[in-house]
């Protein structure tokens, strides 16, 4: 909130709206008059935060969709006053065990953000090529035994197709040597961030969302992006740094912000949190800024 700094009667855009902590926070400090555009892809989520924001009434709208579609969305307009992205899976996919994407709780293999569309992770543990699920977890998940990893998991599969998150997780976590074993996360978890990315094809669109994203800003307005893993925070940082050297943007974090301990103490999952925040330039003498007054009908 205070690098976003929203102010009353300002036009907001929350890229990923997810169960509406960070919609509400920015609502409140834009009272009475503060609007915002909130999108999600995941409908589950989009409803639980409908229910969260209700009592904002006209002031929130929200959209399913991806934030690579901010370009397409109906009545998206220009002159926000302020956007957020906050990047990786919400606390409601981590949680629910029959969406997959845990590898604590026994749940099918799914991992899919919007569950109405696109293969799951089941599919590709279970159809790809040895040497492609090693290359898959090598590239998104930055796992240095993915070659044993996908051994492991192709030879599991020659009995019986793996099906269920704990299945994958003991497997993942076998084809580690002990020894290696990271200190402070599961075994598992570079191979499960690996396959996530892949099913939602989380990435590709990241670096120009957030390049159109500022562009949707009026001048001196501010977006911000928290990230939690390295390959979403390299992206944020040098598609931010670019539109600085560009002179159409200003970098308010030269180093990301990261959780104290009290903050990791209270919510361990914000261990990994990196939040970059960017100023767009103003406007060069002779040229006004183009705003919108209205996000359209809600979904």
């Amino acid at each position: 909130m205070a690098l976003l700094q929203p102010g009353p009667g300002g036009r907001y855009l929350d890229a990923t709206v997810g169960l509406g902590g960070h919609a509400e926070a920015i609502l409140q400090a834009s009272a009475p008059g503060g609007t915002l555009l909130g999108i999600d892809r995941d409908g589950e989520a989009l409803a639980l935060a409908r229910q969260r924001l209700a009592p904002f009434g006209p002031r929130v709208t929200l959209v399913q969709g991806r934030y690579e579609e901010l370009a397409d969305l109906p009545g998206i307009g220009k002159g926000f006053d302020g956007m957020l992205f906050d990047l990786g899976s919400s606390w409601l996919q981590l949680d629910s065990a029959e969406r997959g994407f845990s590898f604590g709780r026994e749940g099918p293999l799914d991992m899919r953000m919007d569950r109405s569309t696109g293969q799951t992770a089941a599919d590709l543990v279970n159809r790809l090529s040895e040497r492609d699920l090693a290359d898959l977890i090598f590239r998104w998940g930055e796992e240095r035994w993915s070659r044993r990893i996908a051994w492991a998991v192709v030879e599991a599969r020659r009995r019986t197709p793996i099906r269920t998150t704990t299945e994958l997780a003991s497997l993942a976590a076998g084809a580690i040597p002990r020894r290696a074993w990271p200190r402070h996360i599961h075994p598992a978890t570079r191979t499960f961030q690996a396959l996530r990315i892949a099913v939602n094809d989380e990435l590709a669109g990241l670096g120009p969302a957030l390049e159109k994203a500022v562009t949707l800003l009026r001048p001196g307005a501010r977006a911000a992006a928290i990230s939690f893993h390295s390959l979403e925070d390299r992206i944020v940082k040098q598609t931010w740094r670019g539109l600085e050297v560009s002179g159409r943007a200003r970098v308010l974090t030269k180093r990301p912000i990261t959780p104290g301990e009290t903050e990791v103490a209270g919510n361990p999952r914000a261990r990994s949190a990196k939040l970059r925040a960017v100023e767009r330039a103003p406007l060069a003498p002779g040229r006004s800024a183009r705003g919108g007054d209205s996000f359209g009908e809600a979904a």
